[in-house]
């Protein structure tokens, strides 16, 4: 098997992967890191999106080795020392969450939109998060917390 070499949550790491594993597999089932979720396989619901090199990506969509010399961001990898991202805490704080599954993608997502967009809006924030589905919430949670979380971001944060 290829050997593949990469950043995850600022740390070096190497795998040996089969050619066609994804890298939703490579970051739960190789590395542990439970926190990307995988709700669909299809590319459809969103709960397996982390940062690459600062782009949300559905991580069940890229092969891991296309992920070679990047800088992978997981929810595991998103807060700092004994504090949570602005983004983790807008969620909390803001009730956006009911079971929890999409919220790892959900978060990640939102960080990248906010990030890329400093001047959002409740439409905008709509149109960023199209591709993450939530089977509990009704999105208004979501949506005052992402603009919470963008919020507090600007100056706080570079993810």
């Amino acid at each position: 098997m290829p050997q593949l070499s990469l950043s995850v949550n600022a740390r070096p790491v190497s795998a040996d992967v089969e050619p066609r594993c994804l890298l939703s597999n490579l970051l739960r089932e190789h590395l542990g890191l439970t926190g990307t979720h995988i709700g669909c396989d299809t590319s459809q619901c969103g709960a397996c999106v982390v940062l690459v090199d600062g782009k949300a990506i559905k991580s069940c969509t890229m092969f891991a080795h296309q992920a070679e010399g990047c800088e992978v961001t997981t929810i595991e990898g998103l807060a700092g020392e004994g504090t949570l991202h602005p983004m983790q805490e807008a969620f909390r704080d803001h009730h956006a969450l009911q079971c929890g599954f999409c919220t790892p993608g959900m978060i990640m997502a939102s960080v990248a939109l906010a990030r890329d967009n400093p001047a959002l809006d409740e439409a905008a924030v709509c149109k960023g998060l199209e591709g993450n589905l939530c089977r509990c919430t009704g999105y208004q949670n979501i949506i005052r917390a992402v603009l919470a979380g963008a919020k507090s971001m600007r100056g706080k944060h570079d993810v």
